[in-house]
């Protein structure tokens, strides 16, 4: 008889994720999932990792109230999962012990029932304290060794005895956990590797100990790499269903139980139902924007271990900034970061680190401007890296950003930070007169200025749809300091138009654009070709890359010295400041906070 293979689900979390960039909302795709819960799917992904921050970020939705829903839709009886960053939790930064507790607990409270919880440094420091909160908040707890495979030339980490090494850390310290997860965000971990680990692991962990294996398709081996898993002894594996399948995502429920059809393992799913399922899920996301990087294998990700949940939210970003041109000498870039960086492992927040830094290397010159993440990372500040950081990044980093490399672990860190963990929090909502509740606290302590803009109720949408051409509305005329989004077909071609304040978004290129009350909108001009100064008592300050202006930090006449901050700007989840080049006077701030500019557009002067 043939062994049952258990599988997750992962179209809903991982999937959007992986395919979307995390911007999914909730009402678009329960009627899916409902349809998921039908075919005889009860193990789901259900929120954590970028579906959380997505959903404040870029989707004015409360991840709590998505989670809610999510279990209201899948009953009481199935197993929903979550993904958590061990000290990081559900962030890019790590956090204090008090936060890190209020994250099992919520999650607990809104309907999870597992947390897979990973350290992208495979560090077994920072999963010791996030692992005992979640098994006290009552959840099951999958700790996670985390994989994937160094670029070509390289060694010393990331083979069958450096996660047999880690695994025995785990054990040492006695975490407790219900199941044990091999995790390959980037999917390019060697199936043979990923064989000989998981059976080693079999002989390591007790007899009855349930292993699940976790890849992506993005190199074009993850069949292969299940197969493996499931040879060596693995338990169960993660699968997803189309659209939100293969290429960036995991394979579809098809494809693997195609795969093992006449083999010893068979998946014991009822696949008529679970085609009817997909059908329900396309039609359910035939209006979002479906980047073709998602559906693609991509050869060169061996070399530059970009992870597919990470992949398309950055090109997501890329488009939305103009820039999408530079992708691909950032990948190229990253695999010298990703060699000279430690090799943390290619996963949330560590790729996002690496993808930051090959940013960096490609918009400012290689090693020029070192990633704040990333710069924090190789000194130390998220814990212990599986090798040392090249010693020349390490002193660039720690003069770049002024901090001294250490070995103190990031949750003592933390907790010695008076800005971070509840009180902190607290403050900041009592500050702004928003109600004091825990769900509110954790969401300012995770999500910081962009989750108070959501609890203000200033948040905008950030998702990306393609209406059917038949049911778009005539554009209305947008007035300067709106925000909308349109597509607009020309000659059978279509094209992404977005207002925002006074720029306008056309297929990724920013332009700033002036609205006349009678005539209709004056030409748009190229944002790079801001007014000209009108005299030579002016400095012009332009943006050193594109983004979005997160903070305006002056108004018109004031006083600033040489390096004082006059904005903040957020590219690619970093925060930029911009510093004022000679002391004078501030004058013609063309932006204001929430506006996307250009590459080297003028934002204001310095007389």
């Amino acid at each position: 008889m043939a062994k049952k293979i258990d599988f997750m689900c992962t179209a809903f979390r991982d999937g959007f994720q992986s395919v979307y960039g995390a911007r999914v909302l909730t009402p678009d795709f329960l009627p899916a999932l409902e349809a998921a819960k039908d075919a005889g799917i009860s193990y789901f992904e259900a929120g954590g990792g970028a579906r959380f921050q997505s959903l404040y970020f870029y989707c004015n939705e409360d991840a709590f109230d998505m989670m809610d829903s999510f279990r209201e839709t899948a009953g009481p009886d199935a197993n929903l999962q979550t993904l958590a960053r061990g000290v990081n939790v559900v962030g890019l930064e790590s956090q204090s012990s008090d936060i890190i507790r209020l994250h099992a607990e919520m999650f607990k409270k809104h309907g999870m029932t597992t947390i897979r919880n990973f350290d992208a440094l495979n560090d077994v420091d920072n999963l010791i304290f996030s692992g005992k909160c979640i098994v006290e908040a009552g959840l099951k707890h999958q700790v996670v060794v985390t994989m994937m495979e160094l670029p070509p030339g390289c060694e010393g980490a990331h083979d069958a005895d450096f996660y047999e090494m880690t695994l025995q850390k785990i054990l040492d310290a006695e975490i407790p956990y219900d199941a044990v997860c091999f995790k390959d965000a980037s999917g390019t971990a060697v199936p043979s590797k990923v064989y000989e680990t998981i059976r080693r692991a079999r002989k390591m962990l007790p007899k009855d100990t349930y292993i699940h294996f976790h890849t992506h398709e993005t190199a074009g081996v993850s069949v292969l790499a299940y197969k493996a898993a499931l040879d060596a002894g693995a338990d169960a594996i993660d699968l997803s269903l189309a659209p939100c399948s293969g290429g960036t995502c995991q394979p579809d429920v098809l494809v693997m139980w195609h795969a093992l059809r006449g083999s010893e393992y068979t998946l014991d799913v009822d696949i008529d139902k679970v085609r009817e399922a997909e059908e329900v899920f396309k039609d359910c996301m035939k209006d979002y924007f479906l980047p073709p990087e998602a559906t693609a294998v991509e050869p060169l990700i061996p070399w530059s271990p970009m992870p597919g949940g990470a992949l398309t939210a950055n090109t997501q970003m890329l488009r939305d900034n103009g820039i999408m041109d530079k992708y691909p000498d950032m990948i190229k870039a990253m695999s010298e970061v990703v060699r000279r960086g430690g090799y943390g492992t290619s996963v949330t927040p560590v790729s996002q680190f690496y993808f930051q830094q090959s940013f960096n290397n490609v918009m400012f010159g290689p090693w020029k401007k070192i990633a704040e993440p990333y710069g924090k990372m190789v000194l130390g500040y998220f814990g212990k890296t599986p090798v040392a950081p090249d010693p020349e990044v390490v002193k660039l980093a720690s003069e770049q950003l002024k901090l001294e490399p250490t070995t103190t672990p990031p949750i003592e860190l933390n907790d010695a930070d008076p800005n971070k963990g509840v009180d902190a929090a607290r403050k900041i909502l009592e500050e702004n007169n928003l109600p004091v509740s825990d769900e509110n606290i954790f969401i300012v302590a995770a999500c910081r200025d962009k989750g108070l803009t959501f609890l203000k109720g200033e948040a905008e949408l950030g998702i990306r749809k393609v209406e059917p051409e038949a049911a778009a509305p005539a554009p209305a005329q947008p007035q300067p300091g709106e925000a909308a989004q349109y597509n607009l077909t020309v000659n059978g071609k279509d094209h992404f138009i977005a207002f925002q304040g006074n720029s306008v978004t056309v297929d990724g290129n920013v332009y700033q654009v002036s609205m006349a009350a009678a005539d209709g909108p004056a030409p748009a001009q190229p944002a790079a070709a801001a007014a000209p100064v009108s005299s030579g008592e002016k400095t012009p300050v332009n943006a050193q890359m594109p983004g979005v202006v997160l903070k305006v930090l002056v108004s018109n006449g004031d006083q600033v010295k040489k390096g004082d901050q006059l904005l903040i700007l957020e590219a690619m989840k970093m925060e930029v400041p911009v510093a004022a080049p000679k002391a004078g006077t501030v004058t013609d701030i063309t932006v204001e906070q929430g506006a996307q500019v250009a590459n080297n557009q003028q934002l204001l002067s310095i007389a």
